[in-house]
């Protein structure tokens, strides 16, 4: 879903990617992964501790929309597809937090998401995001993922995938 700002599109795309990782990250207990994993190894209960920082990272940059903060966190080929099938690249991404009146709430994820494969992973869930443009209120209910690299001994966020769950 993309909306007109300004002129210019605004993917709602980033709300979530922002939001949802915003998750007031109580899944980190470990009865809240266990409920959400498999038994497929190598799948991981927890979260290592380096992936935890940055995804806690994340939540903080998206919330208070630190567009310097993000750019480290993404990768320069990172590549958002919305809940509409757009696609968005990294400074696509990025201009969307810079757009004046544009703000996400803090969500919690449900039915969240951990897969940890070496040094990729994938975190997500589904959340209700809901935000304000041009001082109108918008919600929507999502399902996101993210998949994660490490390089060197960072972990940052490649690609983000979000579907939209109906009502």
């Amino acid at each position: 879903m993309r909306l007109r700002t300004h002129g210019r599109p605004l993917s709602i795309g980033i709300a979530v990617v922002a939001a949802a990782m915003a998750i007031a990250l109580p899944m980190r207990a470990s009865a809240a992964l266990s409920a959400a994993t498999s038994t497929a190894a190598p799948e991981s209960h927890q979260l290592p501790a380096d992936l935890s920082r940055a995804l806690d990272a994340y939540n903080r940059a998206t919330i208070g929309s630190d567009i310097a903060a993000l750019a480290a966190i993404v990768t320069d080929d990172y590549m958002l597809v919305n809940s509409d099938a757009s696609v968005q690249s990294k400074d696509s991404y990025l201009a969307d937090f810079a757009v004046p009146g544009f703000r996400l709430d803090p969500y919690v994820v449900e039915q969240p998401v951990y897969k940890v494969y070496g040094d990729t992973a994938l975190t997500g869930g589904v959340f209700r995001l809901n935000w304000t443009q041009d001082g109108s209120r918008h919600d929507r209910r999502l399902r996101i993922v993210h998949f994660w690299v490490k390089r060197g001994d960072r972990w940052r966020i490649s690609y983000t995938q979000l579907t939209r769950v109906p009502d």
